[in-house]
């Protein structure tokens, strides 16, 4: 593991120089700092600053590190990941996480300042390479998302997550089925390399499986997740630029309920006007007007499959798994057919 006097010899400077920058002190020229900083990157140094616990020899500790606190199908996954691994005797600390955090040092940081025993990554990027697993030295699994995008290889890590592109072609399709063409889709990001681009991809395929062309003018990027006024926002420049849709496809719930809104503000009513669907099946989103119609991702099972997944790895060191749940469609009143 790269240590400090590693990271001052690449750099051509002392060590004490290295430990000044770490500890932010003001006494370094800022062309220092910057090649010290791009070095530990580069080496994927992970600093141990909680000395203290260097005498700890055992620990009965999990950390789940939430990326997305914002995310409110958090919730019921931490509730239950909680009482589980509580249950069976172990000790879980929550650990919340900016979404421009890389969760991979954090939880590196944390394994040797806590003596973890093992990791749960709740939300994260989908594009891990092997050497930035290789920092994370204590069985982890990955809750809600997969490594769809990166190199790693299936036995070297454990996820429990739904199919996200399959259920955006679901809920394309159930718009589909009910008459519509021109479907408009809410997301995140259409290209960066997670889970908003894996269901952008299931828009599109289910657009072509039933020969409806790719119109890149209803395609509305929010830049969030969880930004209310942002996604009415981005509903409200598209319904300028395009209102001739008939549909929208949300790739989450919060943007559909902010999507509502807008349309509605806009003289557009759901679903007279527009029909909308979504994916995460949301308490609160059965309390829309009128009924988010939407996929329901089953946060219950999930979360206790993520808990005895990362016990089973804890207690019998072996083989990594795969768990990949299917949505179900709960109707509402959002969508209307236009069939007859």
């Amino acid at each position: 593991m790269t240590n400090i006097k590693d990271i001052a010899l690449h750099c051509g400077v002392a060590i004490s120089t290295v430990s000044r920058v770490l500890n932010d002190h003001p006494d370094v020229s800022e062309e220092t700092r910057e090649k010290v900083l791009r070095a530990v990157d580069e080496l994927n140094y992970i600093p141990n600053t909680s000395a203290r616990n260097l005498v700890r020899t055992s620990s009965d500790t999990i950390a789940l590190l939430v990326k997305g606190v914002n995310n409110p199908f958090f919730a019921k996954l931490i509730k239950v990941i909680e009482r589980e691994i509580t249950r069976r005797g172990y000790t879980l600390e929550l650990h919340h996480m900016d979404t421009s955090e890389d969760e991979l040092r954090v939880g590196a940081q944390l394994t040797n300042e806590r003596k973890l025993i093992g990791i749960l990554f709740l939300g994260g990027r989908f594009n891990y390479s092997p050497e930035e697993m290789a920092l994370i030295k204590v069985p982890s699994v990955f809750c809600t998302y997969t490594n769809s995008f990166g190199t790693l290889d299936a036995g070297a890590y454990s996820s429990v997550a739904i199919d996200d592109k399959q259920a955006a072609r679901t809920a394309v399709e159930t718009l589909v089925t009910m008459g519509h063409r021109k479907i408009a889709i809410l997301t995140d990001n259409d290209s960066d390399k997670s889970i908003s681009e894996l269901r952008f991809q299931g828009y599109k395929d289910a657009l072509a499986s039933h020969g409806i062309p790719f119109d890149p003018n209803l395609v509305a990027c929010t830049g969030t997740f969880s930004d209310m006024s942002a996604i009415y926002e981005a509903t409200s420049r598209l319904i300028e630029r395009d209102n001739s849709f008939t549909a929208i496809f949300a790739i989450a719930d919060l943007m559909a309920i902010a999507a509502i809104k807008a349309l509605s503000d806009h003289g557009m009513r759901v679903p007279e006007n527009c029909s909308v669907v979504a994916i995460d099946g949301l308490e609160l989103s059965e309390y829309t007007l009128p009924t988010l119609t939407t996929l329901v991702q089953p946060a219950e099972e999930m979360g206790l499959v993520c808990a005895k997944t990362i016990i089973e790895l804890i207690e019998h060191p072996g083989k990594n798994k795969q768990f990949t749940f299917q949505t179900v469609l709960r109707p509402g009143g959002s969508v209307r057919s236009l069939n007859g």
